[in-house]
């Protein structure tokens, strides 16, 4: 009708143009291709001499916006660590040996399910897979590859030490499954989530003192912690790298089977030891706070044990105040319960509870005074039970207090990584998930050593988050064709991340 309305169906024109080309354009790069190939060209680019970039701005719209750190990164180091190589025939499975990695790499940026996991990748890295092809590339993962990734874990934790490894961390935890379906692998059994309804397996893991993982095994749900050990040992003694090897292990660990089995492999131990447990001739000793030795910030003494065992106990100010205190907290709250229930059964059911109570029959409950001054007596104290001869109490001590490597090491694994609950029910897929987490574990924890020995201390979290946010816009040129790459703004932490793997980050926009 007039000229006005002429310039605003030219640029509707323009507008349905660009769109159709863009079309065009995908339907000639796969999303995976395209975050490939930002990748490539920035690296080109920063080999290139600065040349200005001479385009019209308003020519360019916004292609498509890639996470690249991730892959960068934790991509470099999965291929470093040798796990690009896990899949038996890798000439023949390439595009498996890939649907691994990027499944690592998802469960490392954001875990989630499989299909959450394609979703993901698709939209956030450019990285697009089948969901059934990802089902049956994990059916490659067999024996022989659990084997391999456990190798190279230990061949990668070994590697950074000119000594041998001397102390090894072990513990145990399970991991539920969102069915109440059991088989030979998923058994009900005890959980330290309190998820005894659901079927289960038992992850059974070893880390070095850095945190470093070195192996793990897999158990049936009903299977006791304490029967793990024999297998660990067994997978120690085949190690050529292990001369003297210090278990440390928490209490669950502590029978006098284990500790025999231990002693006949010509291994050492420092178990953290139940002392109510203990004989009331030992009990007396613990007790008799006049006898302890000052050391620093506590006072210890150590106990011989039958066998040239040592029971080594300390007693500090700090620790008898949180016992004191948590004691205080449950009494509260039980009897706040008290004063409202009708039914006393429910505190003998109740561990946390049934110590303090005088229990006469099911419906006499009452707090016992007695129990509670008994308690008290024990505030503030810890022992461990060792067989090593030539160790200070202090040193034992400090050897236990690094138990929190497994227990972070298990945090990430559960929280970090979210392996649980597991939505697998064949035992070979749920392997297979095992699989994918702990090679995700294994990145995780050896570029937190490396970032914290090059760098500073970096939680994975805030690694994981710098990571995450080292993105690239693509910009598509509407009538020439050109991309262009704008990297996001770098961090700091970002930068010294990037160096410590021998990696460049620039902001520098360039040509694709």
């Amino acid at each position: 009708m007039n000229d006005e309305e002429l310039v605003k169906m030219k640029e509707l024109a323009e507008f349905i143009k660009a769109g159709l080309e863009e079309q065009s354009a995908l339907a000639l790069f796969r999303p995976d291709a395209l975050a490939q190939m930002t990748i490539e060209a920035r690296k080109k680019a920063d080999l290139l001499p600065d040349q200005p970039l001479k385009v019209d701005l308003k020519q360019l719209w916004e292609e498509n916006r890639v996470v690249v750190g991730i892959h960068e990164i934790y991509g470099k180091l999965f291929d470093e660590l040798g796990f690009d190589r896990v899949i038996g025939d890798p000439a023949r499975r390439v595009q498996a040996a890939k649907t691994i990695k990027h499944l690592v790499m998802a469960r490392i940026a954001n875990p989630a399910s499989k299909r959450k996991s394609v979703m993901d990748l698709e939209r956030d890295f450019g990285i697009k897979l089948d969901l059934n092809a990802v089902y049956r590339t994990l059916d490659y993962i067999d024996e022989q590859s659990l084997e391999l990734i456990q190798k190279m874990a230990w061949d990668a934790a070994t590697g950074l030490f000119a000594e041998k490894i001397d102390v090894v961390f072990y513990d145990c935890t399970t991991l539920y499954f969102e069915s109440f379906t059991e088989d030979e692998l998923r058994e009900k059994g005890l959980s330290k989530e309190h998820k005894f309804s659901e079927s289960k397996v038992l992850l059974a893991m070893m880390v070095t003192r850095q945190g470093l993982p070195l192996g793990y095994r897999l158990y049936n749900g009903a299977t006791w912690e304490g029967h793990t050990l024999k297998d660990a040992i067994a997978h120690l003694e085949s190690m050529a790298e292990v001369d003297r090897v210090v278990f440390v292990a928490d209490s669950g660990l502590l029978s006098k089977d284990n500790l025999a089995l231990i002693e006949q492999s010509k291994k050492q131990y420092i178990v953290a030891a139940r002392l109510k447990s203990q004989p009331e001739s030992i009990k007396k000793q613990i007790l008799d706070k006049e006898s302890y030795q000052q050391g620093d910030k506590m006072l210890f003494k150590e106990i011989a044990l039958p066998g040239e065992r040592r029971l080594l106990v300390n007693y500090t100010e700090k620790r008898a105040k949180k016992d004191a205190y948590d004691r205080q907290k449950a009494l509260v709250k039980m009897q706040k319960k008290m004063n409202k229930s009708k039914n006393p059964e429910s505190f003998i059911t109740n561990n946390s509870y049934r110590k303090y109570l005088k229990i006469e029959n099911p419906q006499s409950v009452t707090i016992d005074e007695e129990k509670i001054r008994y308690a008290e007596q024990w505030d503030g104290l810890h022992g461990v039970i060792t067989n090593v001869q030539d160790m200070a109490a202090k040193e034992a001590f400090e050897q236990y207090r690094g138990l929190w490597q497994i227990e972070e090491t298990f945090r990430l694994t559960k929280h970090d990584l979210r392996v649980r609950p597991i939505y697998h029910w064949t035992p070979r897929r749920i392997h297979a998930h095992l699989a994918i987490s702990f090679m995700a574990l294994v990145c995780i924890r050896h570029l937190s050593y490396r970032v914290k020995l090059q760098y500073q201390p970096l939680s994975p979290e805030i690694i994981r988050n710098e990571l995450v946010h080292v993105q690239q816009s693509i910009l598509i040129h509407k009538t020439k064709g050109n991309r262009y790459g704008i990297p996001s703004k770098p961090t700091l932490h970002a930068q010294k991340i990037y160096q410590v793997m021998g990696e460049k980050l620039s902001a520098t926009p360039f040509l694709m």
